[in-house]
């Protein structure tokens, strides 16, 4: 979501733990089941900006990308098609190696 982010919209480098705390904040509610709330990113970061500045940058990221949040990968792939085949653990974790492996090479992609 940052590379995305930053491949659009120019920003001072000074911003870019707010881009990465808002970052997080944006994917934690996307997959955690409990997301963090504001107060609790803010202590995270020991206060280093206010409320107002992460939901001004959280707007700003949802805005650049469409609310295009999340982007189409193998992994996705590989854990919904591990589900319907009720593949076990090692099997997963192989897969995944191989995965990863395939990522070195550009052929692959």
């Amino acid at each position: 979501m940052i590379d995305r982010y930053l491949s659009i919209e120019d920003m001072d480098p000074s911003q870019g733990y707010l881009l990465a705390s808002t970052a997080l904040f944006i994917a934690s509610k996307y997959e955690d089941i409990i997301p963090p709330t504001v107060n609790q990113i803010l202590k995270l970061t020991r206060n280093q900006f206010t409320r107002d500045q992460l939901f001004e940058m959280e707007r700003g990221i949802l805005y650049n990308l469409e609310f295009q949040v999340l982007t189409t990968s193998s992994f996705r792939f590989l854990e919904r098609y591990s589900k319907i085949a009720k593949a076990d653990t090692v099997s997963f974790f192989l897969a995944q190696f191989f995965l990863e492996l395939a990522l070195f090479d550009s052929k692959m992609a």
